[in-house]
């Protein structure tokens, strides 16, 4: 079940434009943190939520639990496509049919953000099991994003329901070579999201300077800064 956003949206207008650059798939770089390096910091779990995040609106269990470090928030889960926010080609109520034409965090135009476009991570809406500004976190707070041997930048962009976890943007699956289709995409397990605490990126829309502060980050986190 896609997230529904819960921060204020704006219909119409231009949504931000996309940098040409897919700073996602950035060049090979010698010294960017591994898959591996990146899921060896977080094999241990130190749990941080009161309780457990139900994968899909439909799961019979609630089985994830959101973990803490000095520096981070992740969990391990499934990945819904979130399509929500600006209509595009990709993202409609043609091509999804929970599409919302709004996120819960907006560009620097005070428009919703493009999913299609945007790399971006969806977080459950703040609840008594886990409220994720009160982990440092918010709108634009850098998150690295791991499938299998693929490790991918983005931000915080939207919110969803507070008892569901494990959702990204069409943009974030696509980056990670997970199939993108709102209606029929994303994958069952197997993604670890690693949100890093305190940081932010301006202006949110910004895949580059995600890209570079992600990385920078990511080094730090696995002792390589």
């Amino acid at each position: 079940m896609p997230a529904s956003a819960t921060g204020p949206g704006a219909g119409g207008g231009r949504g931000q434009e996309p940098e040409t650059a897919d700073a996602t798939a950035a060049a090979v770089d010698a010294t960017a943190a591994t898959a591996a390096e990146l899921l060896a910091e977080v094999r241990a779990c130190a749990r941080i939520s009161k309780g457990t995040y139900r994968t899909d609106s439909g799961s019979a269990k609630a089985t994830v639990p959101v973990c803490g470090t000095t520096d981070a928030v992740f969990w391990k889960a499934d990945m819904d496509i979130d399509c929500d926010g600006r209509k595009t080609k990709a993202c409609n109520r043609k091509t999804d049919p929970y599409f919302l034409p709004e996120t819960a965090f907006q560009s620097s135009r005070g428009e919703p953000l493009d999913s299609a476009a945007l790399p971006h991570v969806v977080v459950p809406g703040p609840s008594k099991l886990w409220d994720y500004r009160k982990s440092g976190l918010t709108g634009g707070s850098v998150v690295a994003v791991v499938y299998r041997d693929r490790v991918r930048f983005g931000v915080i962009g939207d919110t969803g329901p507070t008892g569901i976890i494990g959702e990204a943007s069409y943009a974030m699956a696509k980056a990670l070579g997970i199939d993108p289709d709102p209606s029929t995409g994303g994958v069952g397990s197997g993604v670890t999201y690693i949100a890093f605490k305190n940081s932010h990126i301006s202006p949110i829309e910004s895949r580059a300077r995600a890209q570079s502060e992600g990385a920078a980050l990511a080094r730090e986190f696995v002792g390589r800064s």
